[in-house]
Parts: structure tokens; sequence; C-alpha cells
């Protein structure tokens, strides 16, 4: 069902109730290994079980990447749906980690898969690959905006092979990563803050989000070197109400107990809504 309101109100509803945190939830073999379960469809949703019942109720936010229940084939992409499903029920916001970039149908294709109603994939937003021109996801964009969900994409991110392509000089002056963000600056025009962007939290980025009007998606805490400490300095000129941090790892890794997994949760939001006061 289309929700009611535009994905910007639902996003600053989710946050106001239950903090600035993003969790990823990202079933790789080394953490199945770690939670004791074999590296299977059964450990799969025995881990995604977990997920859902420690990490739905807690986090405003929650990101299944898409990778780790694809590699299982079919039934991987249904313990995703009973993912999505779930912690959507448990009132968190859904973005499907899936990066997808195409062009025309295809690219069309992909949008219906990740925000049509009629799918069972169908989440509150998904990431996107704008490396094809950003022109490329105005077909995503389009159902995100009529739909009420939200398009994140890939801006500065926190991979250090990134670089190169994004910080490339535009014939314009600017950087490549720069055009995207105004690029969704100019798409989020219309106050309904449909595209956000991912911008990672490792490193200066030296970006302009003060137009951006939308989401910032920012992974890298905990496992890949971030901390809540880095937040304001890194971000600083943004829109810190629109700063959604996002840690996975450091989340995970206090499973497979379901309580444990909701405190971890609850700590890193704290933390981070201490770093951002």
């Amino acid at each position: 069902m289309t929700p009611a309101s535009s994905f910007a109100e639902r996003y600053r509803e989710a946050v106001a109730q239950r903090g600035r945190l993003c969790a990823g939830i990202d079933p790789h073999a080394a953490l199945l290994t770690a939670w004791g379960l074999p590296v299977d469809i059964d450990g799969l949703r025995s881990f995604a079980d977990a997920c859902v019942a420690g990490i739905g109720p807690v986090a405003a936010v929650v990101k299944p990447q898409v990778a780790f229940f694809e590699q299982f084939g079919s039934a991987g992409f249904a313990v995703l749906e009973d993912v999505i499903a779930g912690c959507r029920a448990a009132g968190a916001l859904v973005v499907a980690d899936a990066k997808r970039g195409d062009i025309g149908t295809t690219m069309a294709a992909y949008t219906t898969a990740w925000l049509d109603d009629g799918s069972p994939l169908c989440s509150d937003a998904v990431t996107v690959s704008p490396y094809l021109g950003f022109g490329s996801l105005d077909p995503t964009v389009a159902v995100a905006r009529a739909t009420a969900r939200g398009v994140f994409a890939l801006a500065r991110t926190s991979n250090p092979d990134g670089g190169e392509l994004q910080t490339a000089g535009t014939a314009g002056g600017g950087t490549v990563a720069q055009s995207i963000v105004d690029a969704a600056a100019a798409a989020n025009a219309d106050g309904t803050g449909t595209v956000g962007v991912v911008v990672g939290a490792t490193r200066e980025h030296g970006l302009d989000l003060s137009a951006l009007r939308g989401p910032i998606l920012s992974p890298g805490l905990g496992a890949q070197g971030a901390t809540a400490a880095d937040l304001a300095r890194i971000f600083d000129g943004a829109d810190a109400s629109w700063l959604l941090p996002a840690a996975s790892r450091s989340i995970l890794g206090s499973g497979p107990d379901v309580a444990a997994l909701s405190a971890a949760v609850s700590a890193a939001r704290d933390e981070i809504e201490a770093a951002l006061a």
C-alpha cells in the first residue's frame, strides 16, 4: 500500500521517535559462523529472524544488504521478503541496499522490484548507483516520488577505491560526487525529500550538502573505522537532522541473542545522538 505521507515526513517521524541510526542486516558467512549457524539457507533464516526480532522494533531505519540474501538464490530472496515485511511491521523504515543502476526499461524493472506496491520486495527506499548518469535514475525517482518512497544515490562512498571516480573534476569545475549531490538537491525542490545520498563517514568528503533537503546515509561506523565523534566534524555544514549514520557489523557482532542485538542498537543510537547534540 502506498504510504499516505511523503518519504521525508516518514523519515523525520522515524528518527524523532527512534533516533538517528540505520542498522544494517548483513548476513555474510563470517557472521553466520560467528553466531554458530550453518552457512546455508537454514542459517540465513535463523540469522534473519533474530535480526527482525532484535533490530526491527528499535532502529529507525534498517538496511538489509541484498547481496547476502541473493547469494542463496530464490530461497534467499524469500528470506529477504520476510525481513522487509517483518521490520516494516515492527515500525522501522527499510532501505533495500541493492545499489541498482542501469538505463531505460532495465532500470524501470529494478524500480518495480524494490519500490512498487505489488512487489514482495517493496521497501521504503532503495540504494542506487548514478554512475551511468544521474538521468538514468529518472524512472526510479519518478516512481519513488509517486509512491512516497525514497532513493539513496551513491555520491562519496566509504570504500577507498571510489575516490578516483567520485572526486574527478567535471566540466563545471566541481567533482563528480558534488554533481550527484546537486542533482539530488534539484530533485528535492518539491519538499518530498525523495532523493537522499550516500556519503561515507570514514573520511573528509569535501561536499557541500547544505542545499540537499534530503537524507544523508552515512556508512562506516564501527568496523570500517568511523566513530560517532567523527560525525559532527565530517558533516560540518550539513543539516544534521537529515544525517543517518549506518552501522552493521558492530551491531551484528552482539548476536545471536535478540536482547543483546536490541541493546547494541540502542547503545549505537545513543552515542550518535550524544555526539550530534
